[in-house]
């Protein structure tokens, strides 16, 4: 037996870990273990201890196929694959002469940043588009435009390692220890060391009762009410003057107008709009305003809301008014949900911008990328293009004629599934991943691709830590790395700037183009087994732990933003008297694709199920375990009921990962202004037993 060390494929912790193979399978998975670099100091999650499970299973597309006139699946060759895709890809192009909107891309958070990268070049340079996007518009675009915006940077501040040094921790909006639990086991690290925790959540979670049992406190607000709950604690900080004015005035700027609106909520107004008595809302504004150091942590239960971008602001307002920025143990620190969330956007996977967040519309920016990538500045889309959400409706409409998915399964994580499943009926699609998805089974071509132990790249976690992904095994089948299934059909369009030999080759554009990434080396990460964090300028580089260092901030000075709170787009009434609010579990990753196929996890939690509360369920009658009917104004789902004190009376939760309980049936699709993200935690719902 053989083993190769290499960075997980579930949540953005990149855990590492060892991938132990015989006679060409994967057949184990264990832990690297100290003194050798891990975030889970020797321990892996469940997902991760059983990573190994979805490899070799036999649903595993090994072959292109294409649907015939029939709507049957027929098995063809690569060239007989390529061939068709690049004269659908020509042929749409030649018709609609000078429309760049016409065709679109969807790169992928699960596939290497080499492969984000190739897809978003193929995009640009191949078919002269900017309709390129991928998951993080539905976990954490609004965490890219509001720190952004806040401090110049869109990126996790600090680093996973920091937390145990924390005096406080406030956790908003993120199930830390089931989402991501060796970054839950720093937390309880932590705590162990005298920390106090503050904990804001319409759940009741287990990070809830570790706050109560551990002297810190626990805040369950309404979904969608997270500005008026963060102003009316910024408003204590502010009357009692616990705030750190000397930051303020030599880091900061818009201070004042910000004041002024913060002002407006006071904890009376705040604990009418979010229903956390006032008392609660004063401790724990009086508990991170006194504390040395608070380490503040969110996720998508403040990300995936028509305020999303906001949510991010008021984060960010809190931390620079606390002083709580460009130093140890403190910072805004957004958690990402899928492994490669961060470097898909760092690769400019995004509609808007190049690699390493540089933008489409500035046109010298266009010219080096059009120098590099050999083609006309001229020739280059210079208009943001259109998200994943705008393309679904595009789609719909008949305006947009070919999309083509890597890596991506929206029919079961966009918003208004029903409204995607038909809107994917129209154009032509290609889809390519490594089982046949939901999605997938929509399409007309779907290619195999391999999966991460059968290719090697890299992989850039949370913590904006660049880490390699090291191959175990020879691809499944005929199945190939998406960066050459790429690379074939741009040599068959005409385009040899994508004809690379090595993801190393791939990493070397990448470093030559994108400044926080340039001295990211594929040399520096063989030697190197901790990764590198960027920024990372040059060769010589340490690369950084922290952000905005002494409250350097990376757009000059920290900007705060006077926000206001506003109400969710679709709010219970009459007919729908329930908030339905949607999230992951701890036995599962995202849409099931992986973690379902896994005979460990999925024998722990096999179906899909809604969260009701014991007052609720007695009042309609439901018993634990019986079937229902949940439905909103876009359709309904038939799901087991489960009887809990985890949420509130009028609160009711469904994880998004199960196809025949699909939560994203019921979502939805009102987007943040800014961000485009939908607002999967909000929407009215109402209960009824079948009959």
């Amino acid at each position: 037996m053989e083993k190769v060390k290499t960075t997980c494929i579930y949540c953005g912790t990149g855990c590492q870990l060892w991938l132990k193979t015989k006679d060409g399978k994967v057949v184990d998975t264990k832990p690297v273990m100290p003194p050798e670099f891990n975030p889970g100091k020797g321990k892996l999650c469940i997902k991760g201890w059983n990573v190994h499970e979805f490899i070799n299973h036999p649903d595993r597309l090994t072959d292109p196929l294409i649907k015939n006139a029939r709507g049957n699946w027929e098995k063809v060759s690569w060239e007989e694959t390529i061939d068709f895709i690049a004269a659908h890809f020509q042929k749409i192009i030649s018709e609609n002469p000078g429309n760049r909107r016409v065709i679109g891309c969807l790169s992928s958070a699960k596939c290497t940043n080499e492969e984000n990268y190739v897809m978003q070049k193929f995009a640009r340079a191949v078919l002269k588009t900017n309709n390129v996007d991928h998951c993080a518009r539905l976990c954490h675009s609004s965490t890219v435009v509001g720190l952004g915006a806040a401090f110049g940077s869109g990126a996790m501040t600090n680093s996973i390692d920091e937390i145990v040094d924390a005096k406080v921790i406030f956790i908003i909006g993120s199930n830390t220890n089931e989402q991501h639990p060796l970054i839950g086991a720093r937390i309880l690290e932590a705590l162990k060391k005298g920390a106090k925790l503050v904990v804001a959540d319409p759940r009741t979670i287990p990070l809830s009762e570790l706050a109560e049992d551990n002297g810190g406190i626990a805040l369950n607000h309404l979904p969608g009410t997270d500005v008026a709950l963060l102003n009316g604690i910024m408003n204590v900080i502010i009357a009692e003057k616990l705030y750190d004015e000397q930051f303020i005035k030599q880091n900061c700027e818009n201070f004042a107008v910000f004041q002024e609106e913060i002002m407006k909520m006071t904890p009376e107004k705040a604990a009418r709009i979010t229903g956390v008595p006032k008392e609660k809302i004063i401790q724990a504004a009086r508990m991170i305003g006194r504390a040395e150091t608070t380490y503040l942590i969110y996720s998508m239960g403040i990300t995936q809301h028509t305020s999303g971008v906001d949510n991010v602001k008021s984060t960010a307002n809190l931390q620079m008014l606390c002083g709580n920025i460009g130093k140890w143990a403190t910072g805004v620190n957004p958690l990402r949900g899928q492994n490669n969330v961060q470097g898909a956007c760092d690769m400019g996977a995004l509609p808007n911008i190049f690699t390493g967040y540089q933008s489409v519309a500035d046109r010298e920016i266009r010219k080096k990328f059009a120098s590099v990538w050999g083609i006309e500045e001229k020739e280059m889309d210079d208009v943001a293009g259109l998200t994943v959400v705008e393309m679904m409706d595009a789609a719909y409409r008949g305006e947009l004629k070919i999309l083509y998915i890597m890596g991506e399964n929206p029919v079961i994580s966009d918003p208004d599934s029903n409204h995607v499943r038909l809107a994917l009926q129209k154009p032509f699609l290609i889809v390519q991943d490594i089982f046949m998805t939901p999605t997938a089974e929509l399409a007309d071509v779907v290619l195999p691709a391999a999966s991460f132990a059968e290719k090697e790249g890299t992989f850039t976690s949370t913590e904006r830590r660049v880490q390699l992904i090291r191959k175990a095994i020879e691809p499944i089948g005929n199945s190939k790395p998406d960066w050459q299934i790429i690379s074939l059909l741009a040599q068959k369009m005409g385009y040899s700037g994508l004809n690379y030999q090595s993801a190393e080759e791939i990493l070397t554009e990448i470093n030559q183009l994108t400044p926080i990434y340039r001295g990211i080396t594929w040399e520096r990460l063989q030697q190197d087994e901790e990764g590198l964090q960027w920024p990372c300028p040059d060769e010589n580089h340490p690369g950084t732990v922290y952000l905005h260092k002494e409250g350097k901030f990376s757009r000059g000075k920290g900007f705060f933003h006077p926000v206001s709170f506003t109400a969710p787009a679709e709010l219970p009434d009459a007919d729908y008297p329930f908030i339905l609010t949607t999230g992951r579990t701890l036995w599962h990753f995202h849409t099931g694709t992986m973690s379902r196929r896994s005979k460990t996890l999925n024998e722990r939690v096999p179906e899909g199920y809604v969260e009701i509360s014991k007052e609720d369920a007695q009042k309609l009658g439901i018993n634990d375990n019986e079937m229902i009917k949940v439905a909103t104004r876009r359709g309904e789902v038939r799901i087991k009921a489960k009887i809990t004190n985890k949420v509130s009376d009028g609160l009711i939760f469904i994880p998004f990962h199960f196809e025949e309980a699909a939560a994203n049936i019921l979502t939805i699709a009102a987007l943040d202004p800014i961000a485009k993200i939908p607002e999967f935690k909000v929407c009215a719902a109402k209960i009824e037993k079948v009959k």
